[in-house]
């Protein structure tokens, strides 16, 4: 329970995140004048497609894509993560904020190529199931976490790791199989950090072992989610300090933020309690030695019955959905290897909502970096001119994340296949 708790903690501030970068974004992304309005798209789609085009698009903006609307989805995003991250009704505030991004991603068109809105939507989709029920479940106690939701989490963060080791391998670039993939990774990057400069600037043998490192976690260490606890555990010993490093090397935004949050689901309460304050401690000790109320409160046959009825619907539906999912992830990772004639039906149908999706990070490396500078002139005189404010001040902000640069500048790295 408390790897979950956590979990669904950190879940909400990366959504939380997603949604207050995207706020000053959103207008001249797709809004009206913005440079891909997403109102001209919808429309185009219903013109091709008819009332087909609702399922291709699953957005609220078909109500309306105007700025307020626009803004309006921001903020309810921004409100549901905050209250996701105070535990008031988890369920319902990771139903809005789902609802509230992927109908940005539905309607952003090129701004929504990264996988790691992919990643988000389908870790946010799957943690539907797993949240404990009620408005302010506590520790969730009275709703044990679900088995099937725990393992498609799992499940998506080895499949992370171990598509994009399948991706480097087989994407044909030379540079993995050379060990040079790293040489230049530093500087080439997006939004490298001034740590990345430095380490731009080791010796060749550092990026070689680095690039064998990659290779041997993502293709083979990987597997140790599926091993007994001790090996769980310590897979997340390994593969925690590598996506720190990552982090304090380049900017992805909230992608390697996301790996190290589904990354605590490796672990147990017996692993987590020790690390806790005192405080909490004892409030989950106390939970725990405490009877549910349901428990002590008797119930008529017919309100037992009924919600038992009711809890049997529940479990084959989430049983289908969660199949389907498992499915639509497990084929598109079978074709990365083996050609093979599977049903691609399932794993279409789910395609516009991105909530089984395949990944694929760095399976080409960039061989040279291009930014945009911006001058002013400073007299009259042609040819004089200087680097303007603008410009100079993108260098100190680079932590920050703006769609519709970094969409340029992350390129093959963090693009959808």
């Amino acid at each position: 329970m408390l790897p979950r708790w956590i979990f669904l903690r950190a879940l909400g501030l990366i959504y939380y995140s997603a949604f207050f970068s995207l706020l000053p974004q959103i207008r001249g992304l797709i809004g009206p004048p913005g440079i891909l309005p997403a109102g001209e798209y919808l429309e185009a789609l219903a013109e091709r497609f008819g009332h087909a085009a609702y399922w291709y698009a699953p957005t609220v903006l078909w109500l309306s894509s105007g700025p307020h609307m626009l803004t309006g989805i921001c903020w309810a995003g921004m409100i549901a993560s905050v209250l996701l991250v105070l535990n008031l009704w988890p369920r319902g505030m990771l139903a809005i904020c789902f609802v509230c991004f992927l109908s940005f991603v539905s309607a952003a068109q090129d701004f929504s190529a990264y996988q790691s809105d992919g990643m988000l939507l389908e870790a946010g989709f799957i943690s539907l199931f797993l949240a404990p029920a009620g408005f302010r479940p506590g520790w969730g106690e009275e709703s044990k976490p679900s088995r099937a939701s725990l393992f498609l989490l799992v499940w998506e963060c080895f499949r992370i790791y171990f598509e994009s080791g399948v991706a480097k391998i087989m994407g044909g670039d030379p540079q993995w199989r050379n060990f040079t993939a790293l040489d230049e990774y530093y500087q080439n990057g997006p939004l490298p950090t001034w740590i990345g400069w430095y380490m731009q600037h080791w010796p060749h043998w550092f990026h070689a072992a680095t690039a064998l490192g990659t290779l041997v976690l993502e293709l083979g260490l990987v597997w140790m989610m599926f091993l007994p606890r001790r090996l769980r555990n310590l897979c997340f010993l390994i593969v925690t300090p590598w996506q720190i490093g990552i982090i304090l090397s380049a900017n992805y935004t909230f992608l390697n933020y996301l790996v190290l949050t589904l990354g605590i689901l490796l672990l147990d309460d017996q692993v987590v309690l020790p690390f806790l304050p005192w405080f909490m401690k004892k409030s989950y000790l106390a939970t725990k030695e405490a009877k549910p109320l349901a428990a002590l409160a008797p119930e008529d046959k017919w309100r037992t019955r009924l919600r038992a009825q009711f809890s049997a619907l529940k479990i084959a539906a989430a049983a289908v959905m969660l199949a389907w999912i498992f499915y639509a992830t497990l084929a598109q990772l079978v074709w990365m290897v083996r050609p093979w004639r599977l049903p691609t039906t399932p794993v279409s149908a789910l395609e516009p909502f991105r909530i089984a999706n395949r990944y694929g990070l760095f399976a080409m490396m960039t061989r040279g970096r291009y930014e945009i500078e911006f001058r002013v002139p400073t007299t009259d005189k042609p040819g004089s001119c200087i680097p303007s404010v603008s410009s100079r001040k993108t260098q100190a902000r680079r932590r920050g994340f703006t769609r519709r640069i970094s969409r340029g500048s992350i390129g093959i790295c963090g693009l959808r296949r």
